[in-house]
């Protein structure tokens, strides 16, 4: 099995990290430097920051917060939020990100996503999609739907279509991100998981509903294996490249090295 990754998420919004439920109730849950640096020490495998308030305030990506916090870690780092175009990306890159994430830019403009590849190559390019439920397809299966604008607007694209389309033009990994479960500690959306990686070649990334280690557990073990013994267990785990941790990390309900050593100990590859 390849090695998981535990990536920590920050989400900011104007200078602070937060973190809310189901994209919304948002409360402060520290300083962005501080838990980068925390979390570098603890031997996080990337850093994911989020910008989430840049895309429908219409505001730049904090680049100097993003500067700072790329100072403190010496992990791969991904900057999301407000990135709209290649230049955007490149101030991104000179501050310090090792690749960037694009959502609602990239619904507006899938170009963007073929562009940003031939500036900086498809390894650099993390395509971050918003989904929900939206009902049943007509072959009876479930189906989700993309948001835009930190998960505000409908865009009415099936998730699986559009994680599709994005790879053809550029896309190099996957962040997918559960609206439904955001936030509810009630375990990653494993289905909705499944679904994209059996769609698409390249890395997915689950975020969304970590509440605690055997959910981690569970969505990065590769299907048809067994579940960490949970009452939330299911039969048919995620098995996403990585996980990322956001509120179980920011209020000190568990650290990094305790996550890796309960995946390790449930037979998920990780790297120390």
């Amino acid at each position: 099995m390849q090695a998981k990754r535990i990536i920590p998420c920050l989400d900011v919004d104007d200078g602070r990290v937060v973190k809310g439920l189901k994209f919304k109730g948002i409360r402060d849950a520290g300083d962005p430097v501080e838990l980068a640096r925390r979390y570098n020490d603890q031997g996080a495998d990337e850093l994911t920051f989020l910008d989430i308030g840049a895309s429908y305030k219409s505001r730049a990506t904090l680049l100097e917060v993003v500067r700072q916090v790329a100072a403190e870690v010496f992990i791969p780092l991904c900057v999301g939020g407000g990135i709209r175009t290649v230049e955007d990306m490149r101030e991104a890159m000179n501050a310090g990100a090792d690749k960037v994430s694009v959502c609602t830019a990239a619904l507006q403009n899938p170009s963007l996503l073929r562009d940003m590849a031939h500036a900086y190559g498809s390894q650099c390019v993390v395509l971050s999609i918003d989904a929900a439920r939206a009902g049943t397809a007509p072959n009876g299966k479930p189906c989700w739907h993309v948001y835009s604008h930190g998960g505000r607007r409908d865009s009415g694209l099936s998730a699986v279509a559009w994680a599709q389309q994005a790879v053809e033009l550029g896309a190099g990994e996957i962040l997918l991100n559960s609206i439904d479960a955001d936030g509810t500690g009630a375990g990653y959306d494993l289905e909705l998981t499944r679904t994209i990686l059996e769609a698409v070649p390249v890395p997915v990334i689950a975020s969304g509903g970590a509440g605690n280690l055997e959910q981690i557990v569970n969505v990065l073990l590769p299907e048809g294996a067994d579940t960490a013994a949970s009452p939330q267990a299911t039969p048919s785990p995620g098995g996403a490249d990585a996980a990322l941790v956001a509120s179980l990390l920011h209020f000190g309900k568990t650290t990094i090295p305790e996550i890796k050593k309960y995946a390790e100990s449930k037979g998920v590859c990780v790297r120390w």
